[in-house]
């Protein structure tokens, strides 16, 4: 996602500006070509020689910036250079400069000096950040189409308030920065409504075991993810999945259930709001006939449990589609996964579908990547090379702009 990509982080005065450092770290392992630049503040929080040594770099301060050794005045160069920023974390101050243009520091000159997108993570004390004249300036600058906001989060604070106001982990930074690289800061799903099911449903035949399958619903949070930071408000109706998954998901709205029946029911309840209708989710083909209210003894499972089949969610829902409203679905297969996908794209009367091929490596349940052929029912054809998830979300939603 990163390799070779130019970045500029730029770390104002708050105590949360230790977090950046795994930000940094983790970028520049990921192959990115990152500079920092720490206010005065930064300094008495993190000192330059850390995030110089987390670059690979020399990290930029005033001092050097008021010194005339450069053949190029340096905020000029490093605005020019990237093609992204991340200030993080930023500050009222910091924030306020932002919104009506002041350039006193090499970082807000330096945002001056560039056209790229610039990515804000907050970081302040709960009473500060819900200041009306900072929420006024927040608004404001997201107003402006360069400025993406993630966080900030709630919880317990330096200054031991508990509320909102804690910059969001690096889990959360770097997902969004990376979504940003991809789109080059278009927000191109603003106004979109994006329905998504994600994770493998669960048919219980008593309160402790269940039919179910391996998906662990990253494929789905990443879908989550590319819609939200592409400006689409975004439904996110999962099965039971690892809570850290869901943690990346603050502006996200999320919908828990358990089994197909559950999960059918809330696709169906927020079908007629969407305009893109994504089923990502390792929905149950079959479940149990009968039902044990409480845990039966392991002497008492039967050697055959009887099954019956589960409503299809995507047949039912394409039964219903408006003119307007683009459906898509996932098919995963072993050996030739590409003519079931096909016939599955035909049947189910869908606008695309993905096939992905879980006996391969890099794909399929539990991995962080992926890869796929996207077809569309008009009979485009895109094939993706193993990727992250995050990037495969990308590529399909560029697939479903062209349908």
């Amino acid at each position: 996602m990163f390799q070779g990509r130019r970045i500029v982080v730029g770390i104002s005065g708050g105590i949360a500006a230790y977090k950046v450092c795994e930000v940094v770290s983790t970028l520049a392992k990921a192959g990115a070509e990152v500079r920092a630049i720490l206010t005065d503040a930064a300094q008495e929080f993190i000192t330059p020689l850390t995030l110089a040594t987390l670059c690979r770099h020399a990290a930029y301060t005033d001092a050097g910036f008021w010194q005339p050794n450069h053949s190029r005045p340096q905020h000029i160069e490093l605005g020019e250079w990237a093609e992204a920023m991340l200030i993080a974390p930023l500050t009222a101050n910091t924030l306020a400069k932002l919104v009506y243009g002041m350039a006193d520091n090499l970082l807000t000159n330096t945002v001056l000096a560039s056209t790229c997108p610039i990515l804000l993570a907050p970081a302040m004390n709960t009473d500060m950040w819900e200041q009306s004249v900072v929420q006024h300036n927040w608004q404001q600058i997201l107003a402006t189409p360069r400025y993406h906001g993630v966080g900030p989060g709630a919880g317990i604070l330096a200054c031991d308030r508990v509320g909102a106001g804690r910059m969001v982990e690096s889990e959360e930074i770097l997902p969004h920065l990376s979504s940003i690289l991809h789109t080059g800061g278009k927000r191109d799903l603003v106004g979109k409504q994006v329905l998504i099911s994600t994770g493998g449903t669960r048919e219980h035949f008593d309160p402790v075991r269940y039919l179910g399958n391996p998906a662990s619903g990253r494929m789905g949070v990443a879908l989550a993810q590319a819609a939200a930071h592409r400006g689409a408000q975004v439904t996110l109706v999962h099965a039971p999945m690892e809570p850290y998954l869901l943690a990346t998901l603050s502006a996200v709205q999320q919908v828990p259930i358990v089994s197909a029946a559950e999960m059918h029911q809330a696709m169906r309840s927020h079908l007629p709001q969407a305009d893109w209708i994504v089923m990502a989710a390792a929905v149950a083909d079959v479940r149990p006939q009968t039902y044990w209210q409480e845990k039966l003894p392991k002497r008492d499972i039967p050697d055959t449990l009887a099954l019956t089949a589960v409503p299809d969610i995507v047949a039912d829902l394409a039964t219903d589609k408006q003119p307007h409203q683009r459906l898509i679905g996932f098919a995963a297969q072993t050996g030739d996964f590409v003519t079931p996908a096909r016939e599955k794209l035909q049947r189910k009367q869908l606008d695309a579908i993905v096939a992905n091929p879980i006996d391969q490596p890099d794909s399929g349940f539990g991995s962080d990547r992926n890869q796929a052929i996207f077809l569309s029912a008009q009979g485009q054809q895109r094939d993706i090379a193993p990727c992250s998830k995050l990037q495969m979300a990308h590529y399909l939603f560029d697939f479903v702009h062209t349908l």
